[in-house]
């Protein structure tokens, strides 16, 4: 397929993701002399990431793309098997060519001709025409190839089989996964309360819905409507999907302010929701682990996943639901 730029071996692609959960019943069995394998990273989407610590050599722009294309083009695909790969092929773009003697670009080192077969749909934000020079282009393409190589399987046998299609070499293979292992076994610099991250049914049920455009009004708790989703409409779904549609939330900040119960901002645990006081409590998200939030933003915007520094200047009310 295609030979990296920077681990030069052959063919690339792009399959190698599993739930979440398997990812740490995997890593537990690697930490007990299982078959060497460990998880990797990916970009800006949900969980882990602190400044300074092992996901700290991540640009921001790249971790947002990784943890937005691995729930987005493989539902179930961890975004450290993703950053992984990024930081094994280019370092995560900085790479001085990113182009390989076997003729593989970009990024995500692709052959031109193995990315034509995953680069549509195009990505919220991607080039188009699709190419694989362009970051959200390249990585959402890694993670469709990942995903029909093995990883949509959910097993450490198919996200072995993945990584070895990206390619053929089990030295790789070895190295993403203990690669993806750091990225995924990363702490923030917040409290312990941080954890859980995409993880969280709440959390794993907003991603699905990433790169969705923001709609006033839209969403309810069975999918976006006009194709997309406000704040409100995207906490009243995850909720509502992430519990089991036991949890029907009402329509608006507003009124979410006042369900379940108050936690205070040192306790926040991934699920939580947290509203602002934007002019009388006007938005709100959905709290990702690591300091990060999945959110419906504003007009012109769609659900990301963003830094809560962002947020610092405004009033929180954390709420605890489900």
């Amino acid at each position: 397929m295609k030979k990296p730029a920077i681990a030069a071996g052959a063919g690339i692609g792009v399959g190698a993701v599993a739930l979440i959960g398997v990812l740490v019943l995997f890593i537990a069995a690697v930490a007990n002399g299982a078959a060497g394998h460990q998880e990797e990273q990916e970009t800006d989407g949900t969980q882990i990431a602190a400044a300074g610590g092992p996901v700290g050599d991540i640009p921001s722009k790249m971790l947002t793309f990784y943890r937005q294309a691995a729930p987005a083009a493989c539902q179930g695909l961890d975004w450290s098997v993703l950053a992984a790969i990024g930081k094994v092929e280019t370092d995560h773009a900085r790479h001085p060519t990113m182009r390989s003697s076997a003729g593989a670009v970009g990024p995500m080192q692709f052959l031109p001709s193995t990315f034509k077969g995953y680069a549509y749909p195009v990505p919220p934000g991607g080039a188009n025409p699709p190419t694989p020079w362009d970051a959200t282009d390249a990585v959402y393409a890694a993670a469709r190839m990942l995903c029909a190589n093995g990883a949509k399987t959910g097993t450490s046998k198919g996200v072995y089989k993945a990584i070895y299609s990206y390619n053929h070499a089990d030295w790789y293979v070895k190295k993403v996964l203990a690669q993806a292992k750091t990225y995924a076994t990363a702490q923030p610099s917040g409290t312990s309360s941080d954890a859980g991250g995409s993880s969280n049914p709440i959390v794993k049920a907003a991603l699905t819905q990433l790169g969705k455009p923001y709609i006033w009004g839209g969403g309810t708790i069975n999918g976006p409507t006009g194709g997309g989703f406000d704040c409100s409409g995207l906490t009243s779904y995850a909720v509502y999907q992430g519990t089991g549609h036991r949890v029907v939330l009402p329509r608006t900040s507003q009124a979410q302010r006042h369900v379940g119960a108050s936690v205070p901002r040192d306790q926040m645990r991934a699920g939580d929701l947290i509203v602002f006081d934007t002019h009388g409590w006007g938005h709100v998200g959905i709290y990702a682990g690591g300091g990060r939030m999945v959110d419906a933003p504003k007009p012109g915007k769609s659900v990301e996943v963003i830094s809560l520094s962002e947020w610092e200047g405004y009033a929180w009310d954390i709420r605890r639901v489900g």
